[in-house]
């Protein structure tokens, strides 16, 4: 997938340099809504294992991890995931962040909206689904920019990187 300078494509082994360099610099910023993935890639070795891991659920259609690779800088703006798949309805939920400094530029958007025709078009999900906190402004305009519903409160549904269990708004958008 491809829009402006930049390519969204699926997450392979040789891109741990580039993936580690992702998460290390944008771990603060992502600590509180991204804790699992990293708790698991507190270092280089951690996180040669955890995109393993990923790219076997992906091999699995578990898990299908992408990335954004800015053309132009040669380097990875962001990165994009689908999870929790049920593939009897078809739906899934989707995740992302981006670098912090492509932040409030529009890429993301543009970026998201793409994503989500290929999920729609040529993955055959019926719905899709995202959880966020109230207090991810960024996120909330993204998601309902690009269509998506609050369908509801799921209560004390996710532990921070502080240990604080919160709710999440749950997002949905359908075919």
């Amino acid at each position: 997938m491809n829009f402006d300078h930049y390519t969204i494509r699926l997450l392979t082994q040789e891109d741990l340099n580039s993936y580690w360099k992702l998460i290390d610099t944008n771990r603060k910023r992502l600590g509180d809504y991204f804790g699992g993935t990293i708790s698991k890639t507190k270092t280089f070795e951690d996180t040669s294992n955890f995109v393993a891991d990923r790219i076997e659920q992906l091999a699995e259609k578990k898990y299908y991890p992408f990335i954004i690779v800015d053309n132009k800088a040669n380097e990875f703006a962001g990165f994009l995931d689908i999870k929790n798949i049920d593939w009897r309805i078809p739906k899934a939920e989707l995740g992302y962040y981006v670098d912090e400094k492509y932040a409030g530029t529009g890429m993301a958007t543009k970026a998201f909206s793409l994503f989500l025709d290929h999920c729609f078009k040529e993955m055959g999900f019926v719905k899709l689904f995202l959880r966020t906190h109230e207090s991810n402004t960024p996120a909330r305009k993204l998601v309902e920019k690009c269509g998506f519903l609050i369908e509801g409160t799921i209560r004390k549904d996710h532990i921070t990187s502080s240990g604080e269990i919160v709710d999440l708004l749950y997002y949905g958008k359908i075919k």
